[in-house]
């Protein structure tokens, strides 16, 4: 499908503050309510990569009704029945960087979901302003009794808020789970990472479980690695790094969590981090770093050696390392509980009593 719409970064002239918007295709006019729509979301404090995946899906959306001939705002229950099955039945485009003729790819039913529920967000807030009726968004969602609760959710008083709304337009997924590298498989990472900077990420996010946005858009002094760290006015004990969600990072790295936290870290950890100091202070010294953990400048760049300077890069340089490539890099690096901390002895160490856990909060 030619897109109609497409989601474009537009950047102010006047403050240089960067948003997101939804065009059309051919004369890049806006469309007025799904930028409405994204305003809503930078004014409700959503992380630009939220409102960067929002734009995308509302220009599907929108794309999809030109299409079909629909008018966006009034789409009946076997229009959004047929986008439900055209998400997963209509091939996807090939990758812009893809050379070479692959094979044909299709969207997952968890991603037709994700989807659909950015629309069905976005017609709920049209209809709020009077440009979507409510018969329409009422067509989203249908009463469901909870028959099993969640932990730590509250039915109420005699079980009033049992009865939920549940989406009516999604497919029943079934997880199929999270898998591990192994303590092996971690350690041929680490020994093929072609310098000290690249095998302290690996091991950091093996360690701590950190997201790889928190770990690109670490700070030195987010690195607190003495047993005592009261000299700099910090309380905890034992070597740790703190989490801190930055909007300004040079790098474009955020972490998702807007609490700070803490997380223990192993005394391997620590000596690969030593090693990557002297190699950064070769770095400084040819041109200068910034104050992010990751240097942005190669240290002495060997064969195949990549920098990696977005986390997609990152996430691909994985695929190289390790013979299971589908797996979970690092457990617990993509926001999945870690089962275990590693160390270079490949023995796990837990947290003591008062620290907190390396899973994300989110």
């Amino acid at each position: 499908m030619n897109a109609d719409f497409v989601a474009e970064r537009a950047v102010s002239p006047v403050t240089g503050v960067e948003r997101w918007v939804v065009v059309d295709a051919g004369s890049f006019d806006l469309h007025t309510e799904a930028v409405a729509f994204l305003a809503s979301l930078r004014a409700r404090g959503c992380s630009p990569n939220t409102e960067r995946v929002y734009a995308g899906r509302v220009a599907l959306y929108v794309s999809y009704c030109r299409m079909r001939r629909l008018d966006w705002r009034t789409p009946g229950f076997l229009d959004l029945a047929g986008l439900q099955r055209w998400l997963v039945e209509t091939p996807l485009p090939p990758r812009a960087c893809q050379v070479r003729p692959g094979s044909v790819r299709y969207r997952s039913q968890g991603t037709a979901n994700a989807v659909l529920t950015v629309v069905g967000e976005f017609l709920r807030f049209a209809a709020v302003h009077g440009w979507v009726r409510a018969e329409t968004t009422a067509l989203l969602s249908q009463p469901k009794l909870l028959r099993f609760i969640p932990p730590g959710f509250d039915t109420g008083e005699s079980g009033r808020r049992r009865p939920v709304e549940a989406a009516v337009f999604r497919f029943k997924v079934t997880e199929p789970g999270y898998e591990d590298l192994s303590g092996e498989q971690i350690r041929r990472m680490i020994d093929a990472a072609p310098s000290a900077r690249d095998r302290f990420l690996i091991a950091l996010l093996a360690c701590t479980g950190l997201r790889i946005g928190e770990a690109l858009g670490l700070h030195r002094g987010d690195m607190h690695l003495l047993a005592s760290s009261r000299a700099v006015g910090c309380g905890i004990e034992g070597p740790h790094v703190h989490v801190r969600r930055r909007t300004d990072n040079p790098n474009d790295a955020l972490a998702k969590s807007r609490h700070h936290r803490f997380v223990p870290v192993t005394v391997d950890l620590v000596a690969l981090y030593t090693d990557y100091q002297y190699e950064r202070d070769d770095v400084r010294r040819g041109g200068g770093v910034g104050d992010g953990v990751r240097a942005s400048v190669p240290p002495a760049a060997g064969p195949g050696d990549v920098v990696p300077e977005c986390q997609g890069d990152v996430r691909r340089r994985r695929a190289g390392c390790v013979t299971v490539s589908t797996a979970t890099w690092c457990s617990g690096s993509w926001a999945t509980p870690p089962r275990c901390r590693w160390s270079a002895t490949g023995t796990s160490t837990t947290p003591k009593r008062g620290q907190r856990s390396s899973a994300s909060d989110l």
